[in-house]
């Protein structure tokens, strides 16, 4: 395949976009994913001054993908009328005063009341971003951009730990508990970010200044391009979609990754506090350990399996080291239970890397674009049950053990639907622009 050639006025529009737009987006994207899961810090002093048990905080953590499966697709189509601006700006100002509003808690009705608006506020920033992309860049630079921006989800991991258990130390200043100042530092600071936004983002090519006539017009042409090749694909019914195959398998293995993904990142805190001694902000420092080690260890097999013929390989042993970590969490020590949930939180981030580009060339191009918006959808849904079911077996149980012991089990059942995920990676028919794109402007595990 001939390499394709980009005419300069188009590459330097696009450089300037990724100069001037993505910073900021970047931000956002980090602040927005230290805003969905600060709520696993404060679990035990829910529970102490609100009366939230572990089934109740597992309900209210899962509640916010409720509220964001139900308003993603309208908040969508909100965007492309008002405008990335407008409605991106719109999207942080709000969830930022519903996380300020969250330090003023007080039962456990307005915990699940919270975590549900914070869903409808929070839909559709992730997928606009990626709606944003295709407006602005065309199939042949999109790649790049998607990287950068989905860096910045790595990152917030990394961050959220040490920054809210610093907020956590200030406990009793002004006569306030820690988490409630940690909600409202955090949610006044994604408020300003949001604000900031508005001056930075531009909505349309055509209203950049700081393109020339010459790069509107390159850009705005090959855009075009994309987009007329995007409205001849056939329309699929959704419903033919979830029975089809590939796609339930596709979205099998993804509830399951799902599963484990979000139980680590709203429990791991309250497992790290288990070790006993440590200060809140000790405990953030220890809860960003798993997640450098599983951000290095991402970038790491995607170099090495970006050429691969098959990926479902590096899939599957991805898959089973995440269970074989979730089972050894139940052994041992505190200690010991941080360095298993470090090689499980390795093994989910490797497995996110390889899914998503897997699952992009396993589909049909007629089915590529709305089979992946279906498996984001339904297999998002991990991250409602996920940690309700937690937190359900932990009241029941006194232990998360039997959690743990669900997330392992679905982790190698994940391996079963692998092994019967078609590989049309390099040859005929497979992957092509048009399914990358299509797969690029989903979610990916957000």
């Amino acid at each position: 395949m001939s390499e394709i050639v980009i005419p300069d006025a188009e590459r330097r529009a696009v450089t300037k976009f990724l100069r001037r737009m993505l910073p900021i987006l970047v931000l956002m994207l980090l602040v927005n994913q230290m805003d969905r899961t600060n709520v696993g810090f404060v679990q035990d002093e829910l529970r102490a001054d609100v009366g939230v048990s572990a089934t109740a905080y597992g309900l209210g953590a899962g509640l916010f993908f409720i509220g964001y499966a139900l308003f993603e697709v309208p908040s969508n189509m909100l965007l492309e009328r008002f405008g990335a601006r407008v409605w991106l700006t719109r999207i942080m100002i709000t969830w930022g005063l519903v996380i300020v509003a969250m330090c003023f808690i007080h039962n456990v009705t307005m915990f699940y009341v919270l975590r549900f608006l914070l869903g409808v506020a929070e839909a559709g920033f992730f997928p606009g971003v990626l709606l944003y992309f295709t407006q602005w860049l065309p199939d042949s630079s999109r790649g790049r951009a998607n990287a950068i921006f989905l860096g910045g989800s790595a990152t917030a991991y990394i961050v959220t730990g040490p920054i809210t258990g610093a907020l956590l130390e200030m406990h009793g200043v002004g006569g306030f508990a820690g988490w409630r100042w940690m909600f409202v530092l955090e949610g006044l600071f994604s408020i300003v970010v949001g604000i900031v936004a508005g001056f930075f983002l531009v909505s349309r090519i055509e209203e950049a200044r700081w393109l020339t006539r010459e790069e509107k017009d390159a850009l705005a042409s090959a855009v075009a391009r994309d987009e007329e090749a995007r409205t001849r694909a056939p329309k699929v019914s959704r419903l033919k979609l979830i029975l089809h195959p590939q796609v339930a398998l596709l979205t099998g293995v993804f509830f399951a990754m799902a599963l484990t993904g979000y139980a680590i990142t709203f429990w791991l805190p309250s497992l790290v506090d288990d070790i006993g001694g440590l200060s809140s902000f000790q405990v953030g420092l220890l809860s960003a350990i798993p997640w450098i080690c599983a951000v290095i260890a991402m970038y790491t097999v995607s170099h090495y399996t970006d050429k691969a013929p098959d990926r479902r390989p590096y899939l599957a042993i991805a898959l089973v080291l995440s269970a074989v970590g979730t089972f050894l969490a139940t052994l041992g020590s505190p200690w010991f239970g941080l360095a298993a949930l470090t090689l499980a939180a390795v093994g989910g981030k490797c497995a996110a890397s390889l899914y998503w580009p897997m699952a992009q060339s396993g589909l049909d191009l007629k089915i590529a674009a709305p089979g992946l918006a279906v498996v984001n959808s339904i297999g998002n849904l991990g991250g409602f049950v996920s940690p309700f079911l937690f937190g359900y077996l932990q009241d029941t149980t006194g232990s998360t053990k039997g959690g743990l012991y669900t997330l392992s089990t679905a982790s190698l059942l994940a391996v079963i639907g692998v092994i019967y995920i078609k590989n049309t990676r390099g040859k005929a028919g497979g992957l092509s622009q048009t399914a990358a794109e299509a797969g690029a402007q989903r979610p990916v595990a957000s």
